[in-house]
């Protein structure tokens, strides 16, 4: 696979054109194969995370209360991680979003007219309680989840492009299969493309949450290090993991940055989702993918970012304190006794324009 890559590399500089990055993944191992475990431990020797796919030294994890985590070492099943502090960003957008939380949102409506993509690298992907094993090729349980939330957004009045098409076998070279499923549905200028999994940790206790009294898996938002529009799918990811969260506190478990590009080269709006693992109830993992359908197109339409809010505030608050000095420059420069004629001639004035 190394020398492939090398190959393509000679072959764009001797000829003179772009080859997007290969969507591999770390190691060149297929991800979410059922049995296969990393833990991922801080100094302390802490569990923060576990994931079925291959760490490698450089991924980050950002959990849903904002604390960030670099993978500095990977032995084994083993990757080191160290805590990088909070991410600011991440929280601004908590903060807005809770601001907002009794108020009705003001929605951009054009992005209704572009259809959110939907399909499945993995399209063997089950679980095993309810599916009866954790691989069935070609048609998973997986499509169901994926049908929940194609379901879901159309309930919203959302188009969706969901595609179907099997890329099976479920091994490296599955994400160059499926890339072709990806340009497909580009081609409809999708809003946002969603690459529906479920993880193949063992533990069903890692992604289950009780939701307003129901049992649900969580999600984990998957993005790509090795592609060109990796801070915009990032971005894209902080704000969707802290709205969703607002609505149904704990749905998103956390975004991680993986070596790899899960074609998310081709669009910035796209993210790899993890819906629970094999050993989950698939009920389960429909229930976490439907809360998260219901909450997306709220979230695509939502203005102004915060940053624009934050400025508006800042040029009200000036415009106050241009007008209170312009008041305090009247008293001061007038006698008390020409105050009172003075707002009388500007009143007169005001009336002969609207004549």
């Amino acid at each position: 696979m190394k020398a492939l890559r090398l190959l393509l590399v000679i072959i764009s500089i001797c000829f003179g054109f772009t080859i997007c990055p290969l969507p591999s993944s770390a190691g060149d191992q297929a991800d979410h194969v059922a049995g296969v475990c990393y833990k991922h431990i801080d100094q302390h020797g802490t569990v923060v995370t576990l994931t079925s796919r291959v760490p490698a030294r450089g991924d980050e994890i950002i959990n849903n209360q904002g604390y960030h985590y670099k993978v500095t070492s990977v032995q084994g099943k083993t990757a080191k991680v160290s805590l990088i502090g909070k991410d600011e960003n991440l929280l601004s957008y908590m903060e807005y979003y809770d601001q907002i939380k009794d108020v009705a949102v003001v929605s951009n409506q054009e992005w209704r007219k572009r259809p959110v993509g939907i399909y499945h690298t993995h399209s063997d992907e089950s679980y095993l309680p309810t599916d009866g094993a954790s691989s069935i090729p070609f048609k998973g349980g997986i499509f169901q989840v994926g049908e929940i939330f194609n379901n879901g957004l159309k309930e919203k009045e959302v188009k969706v492009d969901y595609d179907k098409t099997p890329h099976d076998p479920h091994d490296a070279n599955a994400y160059y299969r499926s890339r072709r499923t990806a340009v497909k549905i580009l081609r409809q200028n999708p809003v946002a493309i969603f690459d529906v999994h479920r993880d193949g940790i063992d533990d069903p206790e890692f992604y289950h949450q009780i939701i307003s009294n129901r049992d649900v898996t969580q999600i984990r938002l998957v993005v790509g290090r090795q592609n060109p529009k990796m801070s915009a799918n990032l971005d894209f990811a902080k704000r969707l993991m802290a709205f969703v969260n607002k609505r149904n506190p704990g749905l998103v478990k956390e975004i991680y940055m993986a070596q790899g590009n899960y074609n998310q080269d081709l669009i910035s709006t796209a993210l790899l989702l993890e819906v629970g693992t094999y050993t989950n109830q698939k009920p389960e993992a429909q229930s976490g993918v439907a809360l998260l359908a219901n909450a997306v197109p709220e979230m695509l339409g939502l203005t102004p970012p915060p940053q624009a809010k934050s400025g508006w505030k800042t040029a009200f608050f000036i415009g106050l304190l241009v007008v209170a000095g312009g008041v305090i420059y009247i008293f001061i420069n007038n006698p008390t006794d020409k105050i009172k004629e003075y707002l009388l001639n500007k009143v007169d004035q005001f009336s002969r324009r609207k004549e």
